[in-house]
C-alpha cells in the first residue's frame, strides 16, 4: 500500500471509528481520538476521570469497532501480580503418572488490556505491568512469552480519592504514552444519555478496521517525515520542565522532576500520528503543541510548593507552551 493510500485509510479509519463509536458514546469525541492516536502510535493511555463518564465503555466500544481481543482486569488490594501476567503450574499426566509444567496465561495475553483503577492495587502488582509495556513480552517461571501485536493498556484512575490507593510509581506513568482527562458531559449530551440509554447501543458497534491493517498504519506513522526544526521544538518542550540549562525557572520550580526524554520521542511521534490522521505529509508545530498537555501532564513531578499553592501540572504545561515558541 503506497503512502497515499495509507494516508487517506487512516483519515477513513478515524471518521468511521467516530461515527461507531458515537452509537453508544455521547460525547468524548477528543478523548476518542487521543486514543486512537496512541494505539496508531504503539503506546498506552492513563484516562484520569471520575466514576460514570464512560471510560470502561469506551474502551470496550474501541475495541470492539477494531476487531481486537479485549479483556478487563478491576485492580484491588489483594491482586497479585500472577493474577495479570498468569502463572506457571503443576500439571499430572495420568499416561507418563508424573508432573508437568504447564502456563496458564493471564488477562495481559489479549489486544486491549483494561486495568480498571489501576491505582487500588499495590505497587508491586502494577510494576508486574512493565515489562509488558515496555517490552511486550512476558516472563512468567523460566520462559518469556511475547504479546501478540498490537497490544495496548488503558487505564483508568479515579482523580479524586485517595484512601486505600496506591500512587503509580514514576517509571510506570513514564511508561504510559499519553495522559488523558475524561472530564463531565455538557449538559445536553447529559440529557441524551439519560433519555437514551446509549450503552445498551454497545452490540450495535461495527468493525471498522483489523490488526494487520491497524500494524499497517502503526508503520505509516513513523514514515511520515519529520523536520529537524519540529524536534528541536519538542525537545525545547521536555527541556523546559528540567532543573539547569534550557529550564523555566518559574516551571522547574514547582517540580521535582521533569519530562524524560520519553517525553521528547512521544511529542514527535503524537505529532507524527496527527499529522497523518489529518491528511498531511509533514509535522508541523501546531501537532506537537496540540498533544502537549496530555503526554507531559502525567511526566511532571510536582514538588510540595506546587502542592500547597495548588498549581497542577496542566498549569506549568500552558505555562511552558506560552514561554517556549517554535523557531
Amino acid at each position: 500500500m503506497n503512502p497515499t493510500d495509507l494516508t487517506s485509510l487512516c483519515s477513513r479509519a478515524r471518521d468511521e471509528l467516530r461515527a461507531e463509536m458515537r452509537k453508544c458514546i455521547v460525547g468524548q469525541d477528543a478523548v476518542v481520538e487521543l486514543m486512537f492516536l496512541t494505539l496508531l502510535c504503539n503506546g498506552h493511555v492513563l484516562l484520569l476521570g471520575v466514576p460514570g463518564v464512560a471510560k470502561t465503555l469506551m474502551s470496550a466500544a474501541m475495541a470492539k469497532a477494531l476487531q481486537l481481543e479485549f479483556r478487563r482486569v478491576q485492580f484491588t488490594p489483594d491482586m497479585m501480580p500472577a493474577d495479570i501476567t498468569g502463572a506457571e503450574v503443576l500439571e499430572e499426566d495420568e499416561t507418563n503418572k508424573r508432573f508437568r509444567r504447564i502456563v496458564l496465561p493471564g488477562p495481559v495475553f489479549t489486544n486491549i488490556l483494561l486495568a480498571d483503577e489501576i491505582n487500588r492495587t499495590p505497587p508491586k502488582t502494577q510494576a508486574s505491568l512493565l515489562q509488558a509495556m515496555q517490552e511486550r513480552e512476558v516472563t512468567i517461571g523460566r520462559e518469556t512469552h511475547p504479546l501478540k501485536p498490537p497490544f495496548m493498556v488503558l487505564a483508568t484512575q479515579n482523580p479524586l480519592e485517595s484512601e486505600g490507593t496506591y500512587p503509580l510509581p514514576e517509571a510506570q506513568l513514564d511508561r504510559f504514552f499519553c495522559c488523558v482527562r475524561v472530564e463531565y458531559p455538557t449538559a445536553e449530551e447529559e440529557v441524551s444519555i439519560a433519555l437514551n440509554a446509549p450503552a445498551s447501543r454497545l452490540g450495535e458497534i461495527k468493525p471498522v478496521l483489523d490488526a494487520d491493517r491497524i500494524a499497517a498504519m502503526q508503520q505509516a506513522v513513523r514514515s511520515v517525515p519529520v523536520a529537524t526544526d519540529v524536534a528541536r521544538y519538542a525537545v525545547r518542550l521536555s527541556g523546559a520542565t528540567r532543573p539547569g540549562e534550557g529550564g523555566i525557572a518559574d516551571v522547574a520550580s514547582y517540580l521535582e522532576c521533569g519530562a524524560s526524554p520519553r517525553a521528547s520521542q512521544a511529542l514527535v511521534l503524537a505529532g507524527q500520528a496527527r499529522a497523518l490522521l489529518e491528511g498531511r505529509a509533514h509535522v508541523d508545530f501546531a501537532d506537537v503543541r496540540s498533544v502537549a498537555a496530555p503526554i507531559l501532564r502525567h511526566r511532571l513531578v510536582l514538588n510540595f510548593r506546587a502542592r500547597a499553592e495548588r498549581v497542577e501540572a496542566d498549569q506549568l504545561v500552558e505555562r511552558v507552551l506560552e514561554k517556549v515558541k517554535p523557531a
